[in-house]
């Protein structure tokens, strides 16, 4: 009697250890049905039809070895599963970023550069003559900088729809009130258009855009009529020549390597993120990271925002859209965008 009491506890952790296990590879099958199916529909090569069929046939294929492996119908049919995944993850890993595509014209060429001493040189810095989204005149330039003349970092940030998610620009200022931007995007072709899930699934490659803040800031305040923020960053002359070498680094390393931009671990705050923790020791990681619409909050959490303000009053002080459809085209766009903002002490 004592022998079967004793038993029926490990049977019983068996058992339930047994449940917990088939539940953990049911939950796993169903993600990696999802996953598949989105991998295909977007990285097939292959029409539209196609790629909704290969997704449709790949999703069918987990639910039928779902119900194989809770069942137990089959041992060797639950085998064909991860076969299958393993082929599909192959196929996955072997998907090559590319530099060479039919780019939107906006993105047809990628920014490079050549360091001299403090002299820095940037090819491809685009200065966009905007009317409206499809209606532009392009034109790309060469332009050189002195970095012993660097005298400011702002960071912008666009939103479009959500209060959560914006686009971060970062913009370094000289002493002889010249501007550039700097910005991490989505290199998108020319049949396509943003998408944050295609953005989980190497739907496009990764850019840094240099821009004439008449171009890349203007389109989204002026012609997208996006809300546009201005913020100056608290930085050291030190911090701020590195940060603009990581631009550059990241610029140049992308015009040898091309990589594959995601909405999460690689996009236009995270990299920034990545360049900024070369510069501040022990930078906290944070949601906001992610939810880059919070960014502020972040930034004055490690003192980097204007001293002696709120951020809402920061937040006030830097919403530049009226200033920017005021000053249009204005050769001094740069400066009365900055009109009315709190400057950093000196």
């Amino acid at each position: 009697m004592t022998q079967e009491k004793s038993a029926e506890p490990a049977h019983m952790r068996r058992h339930v250890l047994g449940t917990v296990l088939r539940g953990i590879f049911a939950l796993a099958i169903l993600g990696f049905a999802v996953w598949g199916a989105f991998a295909l529909y977007y990285q097939m090569p292959a029409g539209p039809a196609l790629r909704i069929a290969a997704a449709c046939v790949w999703v069918l294929l987990s639910l039928l070895c779902l119900i194989v492996y809770l069942r137990r119908m089959s041992r060797l049919a639950a085998l064909v599963y991860p076969l299958a995944i393993a082929g599909l993850l192959s196929w996955w890993g072997a998907i090559p970023a590319s530099n060479d595509r039919d780019w939107a014209d906006e993105l047809a060429h990628m920014t490079a550069a050549v360091v001299n001493g403090p002299e820095v040189t940037l090819a491809n810095v685009r200065n966009f003559d905007w009317r409206t989204e499809s209606d532009y005149t392009a034109k790309w330039e060469t332009r050189s900088y002195d970095l012993d003349t660097l005298a400011s970092v702002d960071l912008l940030l666009s939103y479009w729809s959500s209060p959560a998610i914006a686009h971060t620009l970062v913009s370094f200022g000289f002493t002889d009130g010249r501007f550039v931007t700097f910005s991490v995007e989505i290199r998108k072709e020319k049949h396509e258009r943003f998408s944050e899930i295609g953005g989980f699934f190497k739907e496009f490659e990764t850019s840094v855009i240099a821009a004439d803040e008449r171009d890349i800031v203007r389109l989204r305040t002026n012609v997208r009529k996006e809300d546009v923020y201005l913020y100056r960053i608290r930085m050291a002359k030190p911090a701020m020549r590195s940060l603009f070498m990581a631009y550059v680094d990241e610029a140049n390393s992308l015009t040898e390597t091309p990589r594959f931009y995601n909405t999460i671990t690689a996009n236009c705050t995270t990299i920034v993120y990545d360049m900024v923790a070369r510069i501040v020791p022990d930078l906290p990681l944070d949601y906001r990271l992610i939810f880059s619409g919070y960014l502020p909050e972040y930034i004055e959490t490690v003192k980097g925002l204007t001293p002696g303000f709120t951020v809402e009053q920061l937040r006030a002080a830097g919403r530049i859209g009226t200033r920017a459809e005021a000053a249009d085209t204005a050769p001094d766009f740069s400066a009365r965008i900055r009109d009315g903002i709190p400057p950093l002490p000196l």
